[in-house]
C-alpha cells in the first residue's frame, strides 16, 4: 500500500491561549466553576505547555460556552462533514486523482455521531461513485487513523479496489463540557477542530516521493480503558484525562515499534522521521525519554501540537504533511497513534 496524497483542513477561525483564557474570564462559567479549576485553566493557557493556538468551528469564543446536547449536536452536523470533504478534496488533488477513481471511502471521528454516517455527506460533497464501499469507524478516539488506514489496506489487498480515500475528522468543540474534574478542564484547552485525509493506492504516484507501509502492529489493554475515554453525561461527551496517560502512550508505543523494527531487523537509529500523534507536550516528553531521543526527532509532532492543538485522530495527517512538506530524509519513516482503550498502533513506512 502507498500513501499517493495527503490533505488537511481547518475552520477559518485560529483563537491562540490568551485569547481563551480571556473568553473564559469573561463567560458566566467563570463564576460555576470553583478556585482550584481557575487556577487549572490559568497554569494551562499561560505556561508553556506545547501549543500556543487551536483552529475551532466557530464564529467567536463566546459560543463555546454554550453546553447543551443540541447546540453540540448541531455543530458536527454544520462542521464535520465540511471538514471531512475539504481534507478530501485536496488529498485528491495532491493524488492526481480525480474522486470517480476511488472504489472505497472510510471516515473515522469520535467528537459527534450521524446516522446516515459522514461517508455518505463525503461521497456528495465529493461526487464520489454511488457505487462505492463506504465505511464509518466510530470510537476510536485519537488512535483511530492506524485503524482506518488498515482497513483500507485490507481493502486494497482484497483486489475490489484501487484506490481508497481515508479520512479522520474531529469538530472537538462539538464535544465541549465543562465542569470542576481537572482532566476535564485540561481536555477543554486542548483539543482542537479539523481533519485528515490520505488517498491510499495499491500502486504509488508515477511522480514524486513514494510513501510505502510495510509493516504494523497493534496493542490494546481494556483494563486500562477508564484512563482516556469519552463517557455520556447529560447527553454530551466527557472526555476523561487521566496522568496516566503520558506514561501509557509512551510504554505502548515503544511496545509497538519494538515488535515491528524486530521484525525488520532495524534499530531506532535506522529511522530517519518520527510521524506521532504528540497528545500533549507531556506525551511528547515521556516519548523522547522512552525511546531514548531528542525534541528535534519528534519535531514535527511538536509544531503540529502548537499550531493546531490536539486534533485526536487527526493529528496524524497533519505531521505526515508537515514530514512531506519539509522533505524529511528517505529510507524508514515510523508512523504512530495511541488513545482510548488504551490502544497504540504503529506502521514501519518506506520513503524514497
Amino acid at each position: 500500500m502507498y500513501f499517493r496524497g495527503i490533505g488537511t483542513a481547518t475552520p477559518s477561525a485560529r483563537y491562540t491561549k490568551a485569547e481563551c483564557l480571556t473568553a473564559f474570564q469573561e463567560s458566566d462559567w467563570y463564576a460555576r466553576l470553583d478556585a482550584r479549576s481557575h487556577l487549572v485553566m490559568r497554569t494551562v493557557l499561560q505556561r508553556d505547555n506545547g501549543m500556543e493556538a487551536r483552529w475551532l468551528a466557530l464564529s467567536s469564543l463566546a459560543e463555546v460556552f454554550t453546553i447543551d446536547p443540541n447546540t453540540l449536536a448541531q455543530r458536527f452536523l454544520a462542521h464535520a462533514p465540511a471538514l471531512a470533504a475539504g481534507a478530501g478534496a485536496r488529498a485528491l488533488a495532491r493524488a492526481g486523482l480525480d474522486a470517480s477513481d476511488i472504489g472505497a471511502v472510510v471516515v473515522s471521528t469520535c467528537t459527534g455521531y450521524l446516522c446516515p454516517g459522514l461517508s455518505g455527506h463525503v461521497v456528495e460533497r465529493l461526487g464520489l461513485r454511488v457505487d462505492v464501499q463506504a465505511f464509518d469507524l466510530v470510537g476510536h478516539g485519537c488512535v483511530a487513523a492506524l485503524p482506518n488506514f488498515q482497513l483500507g489496506r485490507a481493502l486494497l489487498a482484497s483486489g475490489t479496489c484501487e484506490h481508497v480515500l481515508s479520512i479522520c475528522v474531529e469538530v472537538s468543540s462539538a464535544a465541549m463540557y465543562l465542569d470542576n474534574d481537572p482532566g476535564v478542564l485540561i481536555s477543554a484547552c486542548l483539543f482542537g477542530d479539523g481533519a485528515g485525509a490520505a488517498v491510499l493506492s495499491r500502486r504509488p504516484k508515477p511522480s514524486g516521493r513514494r510513501l510505502k507501509w510495510t509493516d504494523c502492529s497493534s496493542l490494546i489493554e481494556p483494563a486500562e480503558r477508564k484512563a482516556l475515554m469519552f463517557e455520556s453525561r447529560d447527553g454530551m461527551l466527557r472526555n476523561i484525562l487521566t496522568r496516566a496517560v503520558p506514561t501509557l502512550a509512551a510504554d505502548y508505543a515503544h511496545r509497538v515499534l519494538e515488535t515491528v523494527l524486530g521484525r525488520a531487523g532495524l534499530g531506532i537509529a535506522e529511522v530517519n522521521a518520527w510521524i506521532m500523534h504528540a497528545g500533549g507536550r507531556d506525551v511528547l516528553l515521556a516519548l523522547e525519554r522512552r525511546f531514548a531521543l531528542e525534541a528535534k526527532d519528534f519535531r514535527y509532532s511538536a509544531a503540529m501540537l502548537r499550531e493546531y492543538g490536539n486534533l485526536s485522530s487527526a493529528f496524524v495527517y497533519f505531521v505526515l504533511e508537515a514530514a512531506l512538506a519539509d522533505d524529511a530524509p528517505g529510507g524508514w519513516w515510523w508512523l504512530s497513534s495511541f488513545g482510548a482503550g488504551f490502544s497504540c498502533h504503529g506502521a514501519l513506512l518506506q520513503a524514497d
